[in-house]
């Protein structure tokens, strides 16, 4: 899930996306008509209802599951008034041209509170295949296990779903309870996609405008696409105050099981990042990240883990354990065609950037582009660590046009490049250039590591390195 450390989504689609789908529900709400229909049409729900009811505005169903299974072939809209649904959660399988959402100005809340999720991953609300399916304005909370068996999820979507929108959604307080120190069998999610189809993507995939919080999640994130998930944007959502990864974009788990789990098709890919609002992804306190006796800080805010062809643009992240990474953990794996492009990066514990493998046991990261990025005041930790953190089998790499500081004059390190391993090709073309850098050190006391040898100085780093010729350094 984590560690112990085509379709081309633009980023003025990604806006056009959040801007238009964002505030559907109250234009739904508005223009619903009075008489409940099972066809191509419109049925309402409210805890005060009666399944007996015939789903019209003024005779409500009480069970948002009755009210989409009475939907017929031709799909329609199941609109939910305000108030607590209890033990309540949605199946939505191989459903077609189907909304489920807010009222107008309504708050609904699925309540899972004292719902047993069964073995294995299950979603309070759950797409599984199907075609055009939306889900918007709901909150979702509650759902909760202590046992390694069950993976509770907020939002799950799995199969070869197509044309799937979340959105303006609040998924919150829910997750994995089990103390067990170390195990990575402690799994939840507030929003998953998992692609198991080995010939049929998830494609058209749209997360936008949703906050997902307060998530108790083991080893796994809080908002993830994984395996055969193949044009998708994750847009204008607030991410806070969860145990491990804000958002993850994976590739080469067993997600696709078989000859095919080493292949593209087991790869999230052609995805978009943007404009995404990530605080407090800590992992200190997680049962799952202790080890040897101490607590590893390995929650990202953005992680590609073994991704494809994805754009990470202008996020903010803010106290992370780190702000981004691009890496690929299995050994076969591979993270490649990733462009970090205008976030902003503050306060991370660890580090702010880090790319390539942890260890030399991962896969590589390559072809990856990091430009117009803010750095600043990373390594909260103070145990002087980085704001950029080059790691193993990374290669094909440029980064410009960056903003970087550290803001401890104690350790003021600014880039560290770990020594090499493995063959020359997996560690060729990694390009340093036209950076900002900036420390409260003059440029003589500045930190740096170069192939895991320390370099104190920015003009030593410029000869031990080779890099970073048309670079500044500021004192500030």
């Amino acid at each position: 899930m984590t560690k112990i450390r085509p379709v081309r989504v633009t980023g003025v689609l990604c806006a056009m996306l959040v801007a238009g789908l964002t505030g559907a529900s109250g234009a739904w709400g508005a223009a619903a008509p009075e008489t409940g229909t099972q066809s191509g049409g419109w049925l309402f729900v409210s805890p005060s209802g009666s399944d007996a009811a015939t789903g019209s505005r003024s005779a409500p169903l009480r069970t948002p599951q009755v009210a989409v299974d009475r939907l017929g072939a031709g799909g329609g809209t199941v609109v939910l008034a305000s108030g607590k649904y209890a033990r309540a959660r949605i199946v939505l399988t191989d459903k077609h041209h189907v909304t489920v959402t807010a009222d107008h100005d309504a708050v609904p809340v699925l309540d899972a509170t004292g719902l047993t999720p069964p073995d294995g991953q299950s979603g309070v609300v759950q797409i599984t295949d199907g075609d055009d399916v939306t889900v918007h304005g709901l909150a979702i909370t509650g759902y909760r296990t202590t046992s390694t068996a069950k993976f509770p999820i907020g939002i799950y979507v799995t199969g070869a779903a197509k044309h799937v929108s979340l959105t303006g959604n609040h998924v919150h307080h829910l997750g994995n309870d089990n103390p067990t120190l170390g195990s990575f069998d402690i799994n939840a999610h507030g929003i998953a996609v998992y692609g198991r189809n080995p010939t049929s993507s998830v494609s058209d995939l749209t997360i936008a405008g949703n906050e997902v919080d307060h998530l108790v999640l083991g080893a796994s994130e809080s908002v993830v696409v994984n395996g055969n998930v193949d044009g998708w944007a994750i847009t204008g959502n607030a991410i806070h105050d969860d145990n491990n990864i804000g958002i993850d974009a994976i590739g080469y788990e067993p997600t696709l099981p078989g000859p095919a789990r080493y292949t593209d098709a087991n790869r999230a890919r052609h995805g978009v990042i943007a404009r995404n609002t990530i605080t407090a992804i800590v992992s200190e306190g997680n049962p799952s990240y202790f080890e040897d006796g101490q607590w590893c800080n390995c929650a990202d805010g953005v992680y590609v883990d073994g991704g494809k062809s994805i754009a990470i643009d202008h996020n903010t992240v803010t106290r992370a354990d780190i702000g981004i990474e691009v890496a690929a953990e299995d050994g076969k794996g591979k993270a490649d065609e990733v462009a970090v492009t205008g976030n902003t990066v503050t306060a991370s514990r660890y580090v702010g950037l880090a790319m390539g493998g942890y260890d030399t046991e991962r896969g590589e990261a390559y072809d990856v582009r990091v430009t117009g990025n803010t750095f600043r005041g990373n390594n909260t930790l103070r145990d002087g660590s980085p704001e950029i953190l080059l790691q193993y089998y990374l290669h094909q790499v440029t980064i410009t046009g960056n903003s970087v500081t550290a803001t401890n004059a104690d350790t003021p390190n600014l880039v560290q490049r770990d020594a090499l391993a493995g063959d020359a090709a997996r560690n060729a073309d990694v390009v340093l250039d036209r950076n900002d850098y900036g420390a409260p050190v003059p440029a003589a006391r500045a930190g740096f590591v170069w192939l895991g040898q320390p370099v104190t100085g920015f003009p030593a780093w410029r000869t031990a390195s080779g890099q970073d010729a048309h670079s500044t350094y500021t004192r500030r």
